[in-house]
């Protein structure tokens, strides 16, 4: 995948950080609008109903409260007040009566009010015509000119009333709206103008620098010259064309030296290899010579291993790890103990798990390698006995679960295995051991390296006979 220029970079960087500013910015924006405009909202509330009870009790001194109707209609005139309506208390309604019906507590929040002489506020913001809803409960109290016991005979801070008002928040939300609206053409802007002033700085003091001292680098390193530090603007570039300019001396010093080590540090690492490669075998033998297993069986399934993962097209490194790894197959045998391992009848079951235990023998001596090889070797050694339908063990891994090494290994230890004459067994013929393989398609071996086994089934046979 293509690495992203410094100019694209950046500008990401720059439009992230400034989307987020602008993000925070409208919401800082909108939750103090939202705060400064219901904390107005509310007051203009309790306002409004101060004066709706300012003038009722002037009514009531006045022996006017008939006329209340006209009053109270007026202050519905006022903008944004959408609907209000005065609720008498117990103590008002047992001296005077519940008056008219709209002057009854009509739901559980007015009849609360009355409870916790507490104001109250539900506000509905996200209806289609948001509002707020206010509900202001009078007090009764001998202070002030509106002294209220005068005219109820009631404790101080009796609850006598409340006004229920509801004020539209339209205006507000749609202030609100345009608020939002205008930062966020402003962030747009703000962008566009970091984005223009970010390209034209990183053209001329990266971009081109940069373009140049590269191009004038690969001149200098062909023609063995230095660079020109003060054709460069910045420090920055000055300073990489005079480090340039020292690491280009000492390449071209050394340039031989290098090279030379170059050479000895692949031919060492070939011989580390190498070397690994044959200690790899050699163990394998050694396995083989203890478990008496039949003679060169280790280079027959390397030979097989190579010859299915080469016909499979796995890929030169795979074919090389296979056939360098295959002979650590049953490298954990070395765990097994001898009158397990050399018993020449058929294992008991329980002989029989503990001879499985090779697998994870094999692969607990293997794992902690940094080496591909030993790293093969050890999926090799832990999964050439898993079966393709799951039965196998140790793992009882199912399908591609099974590592392509494991699985390839398995049909080459098998083969070799039922090809081979051993103390408990004849060897089987061609046909029996094809016949197997097709049955064992699907179930024991994977279907697509039982097809490579009957397509190149000759090349087995001859492998075995030239490597008895």
């Amino acid at each position: 995948m293509p690495k992203k220029s410094v100019k694209a970079i950046t500008v990401r960087s720059l439009i992230n950080f400034v989307l987020v500013g602008a993000l925070a910015i409208m919401v800082i924006t909108a939750v103090g609008f939202r705060w400064v405009s219901h904390m107005i909202i509310k007051d203009k509330a309790i306002d409004i109903s101060k004066v709706v009870i300012a003038g009722l009790t002037s009514h009531m001194k006045a022996g006017i409260m008939d006329s209340r109707d006209y009053f109270l209609s007026e202050i519905l005139s006022l903008e944004e007040v959408r609907s209000m309506r005065v609720i008498r208390g117990p103590y008002v309604a047992a001296q005077f009566g519940y008056g008219k019906e709209q002057e009854q507590a009509q739901d559980a929040l007015a009849t609360s009010v009355f409870a916790t002489g507490e104001p109250r506020f539900i506000e509905r913001e996200l209806a289609k015509q948001p509002y707020i809803r206010a509900i202001i409960p009078y007090v009764a109290t001998s202070k002030g000119s509106l002294n209220c016991i005068m005219c109820h005979i009631v404790p101080e801070n009796t609850v006598l009333g409340a006004v229920d008002i509801e004020i539209d928040l339209t205006a507000y939300r749609n202030l609100a709206l345009k608020i939002i609206a205008a930062i966020l053409f402003l962030s747009v802007v703000f962008i566009a103008l970091i984005i223009i002033n970010t390209f034209g700085t990183i053209d001329k003091y990266i971009a081109q620098p940069l373009g140049s001292l590269i191009s004038n680098a690969r001149e200098a390193y062909i023609h063995k010259d230095n660079l020109n530090p003060e054709a460069y603007e910045s420090a920055e570039f000055e300073t990489v064309a005079k480090e340039f300019n020292l690491l280009n001396t000492e390449i071209l010093a050394n340039q031989e030296e290098l090279k030379l080590m170059n050479r000895q540090l692949i031919n060492l690492n070939d011989e580390i290899e190498d070397t690994l490669r044959e200690t790899v075998f050699t163990m394998g033998i050694i396995e083989e010579k203890r478990s008496k297993e039949t003679r060169n069986h280790t280079l027959r399934v390397t030979k097989y291993s190579n010859l299915m993962a080469t016909a499979l097209e796995l890929s030169v490194k795979d074919i090389d790890l296979i056939t360098s790894a295959s002979p650590l197959h049953d490298v954990g045998k070395i765990g097994i103990p001898d009158a397990i391992l050399l018993k020449p009848g058929k294992l008991t079951a329980e002989e029989y798990e503990i001879m499985k235990n090779h697998t994870e023998i094999g692969h607990a001596m293997l794992e902690h390698s940094q080496r591909d090889i030993l790293k093969a070797a050890a999926i090799i050694a832990q999964q050439h006995h898993e079966k393709w339908d799951g039965s196998g063990y140790p793992q009882g891994l199912k399908g591609e679960e099974i590592h392509i090494f494991g699985r390839i290994v398995a049909v080459a230890d098998v083969f070799d295995a039922l090809v081979s004459s051993r103390v408990y067994k004849q060897s089987w013929s061609t046909e029996d051991i094809i016949e197997c393989f097709k049955k064992e398609s699907g179930r024991h071996f994977d279907p697509a390296l039982v097809e490579i086994f009957l397509t190149y089934s000759n090349k087995f046979k001859e492998i075995y006979e030239n490597n008895k």
